[in-house]
């Protein structure tokens, strides 16, 4: 398998061509197979022989996620005998959704993975320990065992937590990377400190991150990064992925945002009036799936709010580069004029070696506008810590947050549940 695909260091033109191509191909794929988009295109009066060109998906209505959840068996593509795997979406921005795959959907998928870990530096005969989860229809833990199967790699499958049987198998299968949510780095050098674990002389020389940034938007290492490097000289890698679009976009070691793989995926990045935002400028991320077979989606809009980087990349992709996800189009908070975003509190609170754990949640106070209460669990006994973060958000954010302070026994169960893929570190109430 080619784990460097010509087509990502091909001219733009080369690939904008290629696109339109796969594009052509899908679009008839839908029209014979979609319940769904048979009937989007019929009540639109589209004509899918006039979409021949990249520019012309604005024709097109996007897909949202509202829909697959009211239309979710209308999606699929192939009869239910065909599905080898259910999946579901994580649900952070609504009720889960029901995806299907069928045995070419999850070749795609290991190759996807595949491909994006030889993107981070993973090669053939690497160990690899996923501290993942590969159960509970998480459709990201699968593709990260079948694309490290399929590039040769070795795979440890730990699962999360337990930082004592992490450090067990990494001294016992000497790993080259990790596969983490970054912050439970932070959780295995407290334990190997505590437990005079000589970590920093062990096999780990990377961690591919999920779930939480780790970069702020200038590709500089945000706090929680800096922590983690401070205490562990190991390289970190962002990936950035979700169940709809069944395609990673992951660093390089040049590490200036996630590559995109054209042969996988088409990115438009659209302003709140869903037309292309200007080069620079940050908008939600909408994508058409290429060669899904099960549950292709054309136009679907993730929610999620990033900017794209067109200039080559020093690895010699000449592939869009995808930065940091600014913030969840739903999760935006107007509070006292100001407009806020989960991830930029987070990098305030990360700030604090004293908070154990924290949960900011969101919800309308009796006029309905918008509240914060920051809910966080610390070591640190001094009465005026509480006023040394919310001084600490009115200098960076120029808000002042509720802040209450909780049991970390209490509020560790809320932030770390058993039944959540990753932690749960904002909630929103409102309505």
């Amino acid at each position: 398998m080619e784990l460097y695909p010509i087509i990502e260091k091909s001219d733009s033109d080369s690939i904008k061509s290629f696109q339109e191509g796969k594009l052509r191909e899908l679009l008839i794929y839908l029209e014979n197979h979609s319940p769904y988009y048979q009937k989007l295109f019929k009540e639109n009066n589209i004509d899918i022989s006039h979409i021949n060109f990249l520019e012309d998906l604005q024709k097109i209505p996007t897909t949202s996620k509202n829909d697959i959840q009211q239309n979710n068996d209308d999606f699929f593509c192939v009869p239910q005998n065909e599905i080898v795997d259910y999946s579901t979406t994580s649900g952070t921005l609504g009720d889960p959704v029901t995806f299907g795959l069928s045995d070419k959907d999850l070749e795609r998928l290991a190759y996807n993975e595949a491909i994006s870990f030889a993107c981070a530096g993973v090669k053939k005969g690497d160990v690899v320990q996923m501290i993942t989860t590969i159960d509970k229809r998480f459709m990201a833990g699968l593709a990260y065992f079948l694309g490290l199967r399929k590039m040769g790699a070795s795979v440890v499958r730990m699962g999360p937590g337990i930082p004592e049987l992490q450090w067990d198998s990494i001294f016992r299968y000497k790993p080259k990377y990790l596969i983490t949510v970054p912050s439970f780095l932070l959780k295995m050098i407290d334990y190997a400190e505590k437990h005079h674990i000589d970590y920093k002389n062990s096999s780990v020389y990377g961690a591919i991150c999920i779930g939480e940034g780790l970069k702020n938007q200038d590709f500089s290492d945000n706090i929680l990064s800096k922590k983690i490097k401070e205490r562990w000289n190991i390289q970190l890698f962002s990936t950035y992925a979700s169940t709809e679009m069944s395609t990673a976009f992951t660093e390089c070691e040049f590490q200036v945002g996630g590559h995109h793989h054209p042969e996988l995926i088409i990115t438009e990045i659209l302003d709140e009036n869903e037309n292309p935002v200007k080069e620079g400028e940050s908008g939600e991320l909408t994508i058409t799936t290429l060669g899904v077979e099960a549950l292709p989606l054309l136009r679907f809009k993730t929610g999620d709010l990033v900017k794209a980087h067109y200039e080559p990349c020093k690895c010699g992709r000449n592939t869009m580069r995808l930065s940091p996800v600014i913030g969840r189009k739903q999760q935006m908070i107007k509070y006292k004029g100001t407009t806020l975003y989960p991830p930029a509190m987070n990098d305030i609170l990360n700030d604090f070696n004293n908070i154990l754990c924290y949960q900011i949640v969101i919800q309308s106070d009796e006029i309905g506008l918008d509240e914060i209460i920051i809910k966080l669990s610390t070591d640190n006994e001094d009465e005026n810590f509480v006023n040394e973060v919310r001084d600490h958000f009115r200098a960076k954010l120029r808000v002042s947050p509720k802040i209450e302070v909780v049991d970390f026994d209490v509020l560790s169960k809320n932030v770390f549940n058993p039944n959540s893929r990753k932690p749960i570190n904002f909630i929103d109430l409102r309505a």
